[in-house]
């Protein structure tokens, strides 16, 4: 799953490879507030998965009256077409949600810590000791019964309650999650704040006291800095990015944060940087204009209404 480490200019980029995580399914449509079927879920999946997309956030199991839009996860689960080169992960926050990840086939559970303790409260209803222990009691049931386990540190890059987030403080979190042995870490700008020298100094900080975890970033476009954002993680080492097909997403939690990077956007970035994603735009671009028409708006993605270069 991991590709060759970029270089720090724009030449070292080529043939490089980088892995999508595609999350519209679960971040890009939790925060819709119009209904969304359990079948149209299952055909985004389908879509993104013909699109060349191998690992994708399913859904999350949460409780349905904090995310409505998610409390349909055990039947998206039980529709979701299953093969052996696509891996499928589910949110979990806790010990019930991760059982019943478990109990709907996940080949993945991603674990949340929030690196803020106003919106761990709000986001989780726990202190963030208590998400962290979360974490270390579940990895080991995970590694049983053959679950890869990613952590998300949330708010890495800023609080909509707290403001700044010290990096010490993301640093630390997760260098306690990578001695519990999950497999991969993920820095998330859940309210889209960040800027590429954060990026650069945190993956850095990261990387060095979690040797051999897994990198990813998730990065949201709410002030527009969400794909610089992308590249400069990128020339960081990191070879694992989130987006969502069309840019849909957000936090319920988190007051204006919109949008995560388009899958879209964010594969003709690096197709035509000479990074390799295995994604094919063509569907893409058609999953973006499908997914609107679902939603009754079109999707804030910008090359679904540009399209592609050439043509």
């Amino acid at each position: 799953m991991v590709g060759t480490r970029a270089s720090s200019h724009g030449s070292g980029r080529a043939g490089v490879t980088v892995e999508i995580v595609e999350v519209s399914p679960r971040d890009g449509l939790q925060n819709e507030s119009v209904p969304v079927s359990t079948a149209d879920k299952i055909e985004l999946i389908e879509r993104a998965v013909d699109a060349g997309l191998r690992r994708i956030e399913a859904t999350s199991f949460v409780h349905p009256k904090s995310v409505p839009q998610m409390a349909d996860a055990e039947a998206v689960m039980a529709g979701v077409p299953r093969r052996s080169d696509v891996s499928y992960s589910g949110l979990v926050l806790n010990r019930r949600g991760f059982d019943r990840a478990l109990a709907a086939g996940v080949d993945e559970v991603n674990c949340v810590v929030v690196a803020s303790e106003t919106f761990s409260q709000r986001n989780q209803r726990m202190s963030v000791a208590d998400s962290v222990r979360t974490v270390q009691d579940l990895v080991d049931d995970a590694r049983s019964a053959g679950v890869l386990v990613s952590v998300t540190i949330a708010t890495a890059f800023g609080c909509p309650f707290e403001g700044e987030v010290s990096e010490a403080t993301v640093v630390e979190l997760a260098r306690r999650t990578a001695d519990f042995g999950v497999d991969e870490i993920s820095l998330a700008d859940t309210i889209g704040v960040g800027v590429p020298r954060q990026v650069t100094r945190l993956v850095a900080g990261v990387a060095a006291v979690a040797p051999g975890v897994r990198l990813r970033c998730h990065f949201h476009n709410t002030r527009n800095t969400g794909y610089a954002n992308a590249v400069a993680a990128l020339d960081a080492g990191v070879t694992v990015l989130d987006s969502s097909i069309g840019g849909i997403g957000g936090c319920p939690f988190a007051p204006n944060a919109t949008g995560n990077i388009a899958t879209d956007d964010l594969v003709y970035l690096l197709e035509r940087s000479g990074v390799v994603t295995g994604a094919r735009l063509p569907q893409l671009i058609d999953a973006s204009n499908w997914l609107g028409g679902v939603l009754g708006t079109p999707v804030p993605g910008l090359l679904v209404r540009a399209g592609a270069f050439p043509g």
